[in-house]
């Protein structure tokens, strides 16, 4: 399924690689988190999809509000996500909840459930290098955002020693 998913993606971002190389490293994050997490194999599979297609309403927003803020993304990821998810096998409470968490990966404050809390950390995990975040951001959101036992030691391995 997650091949099938991976080639939509790349597919319509096409040549925005540095968006399908974002995408690529979250999922693969929330891989990790989610197996050591011990999260079952249906939201294992329903965080999967989404941690690919988490940013793919990236373009929407651009086009329609010139802008890539996270609310924006947040309100076209979803239509965007169907619209790609269509012919894929996927019961509706699958899909509904891939969307759901589409929609809102950028709101740190309703999280309600384990494959949520992994795709916040996932994505974060990502963006602190690609924005070249410093130690004292990084201490914050260690401190108001991971919750997760593997993606916080992923967090503090990959940058607590940074100085």
């Amino acid at each position: 399924m997650d091949e099938i998913v991976l080639e939509k993606m790349i597919e319509y971002f096409g040549s925005d690689v540095r968006r399908i190389n974002h995408a690529l490293k979250v999922w693969s994050f929330t891989r990790i988190i989610s197996e050591k997490e011990k999260l079952d194999e249906e939201k294992k599979q329903i965080l999967s999809i989404a941690a690919i297609l988490h940013d793919i309403g990236i373009k929407e927003s651009e086009r329609l509000y010139n802008s890539t803020a996270g609310k924006y993304q947040e309100k076209e990821g979803p239509p965007v996500a169907v619209k790609l998810l269509e012919g894929v096998d996927l019961r509706k409470e699958v899909l509904d909840r891939v969307c759901f968490l589409i929609g809102h990966h950028h709101t740190y404050s309703e999280v309600d459930d384990l494959d949520y809390q992994i795709l916040i950390e996932a994505d974060f995990l990502v963006n602190i290098f690609e924005d070249n975040m410093g130690k004292p951001e990084i201490q914050s959101i260690r401190e108001k955002i991971f919750k997760t036992r593997a993606g916080t030691k992923i967090l503090e391995d990959m940058y607590m020693g940074i100085e």
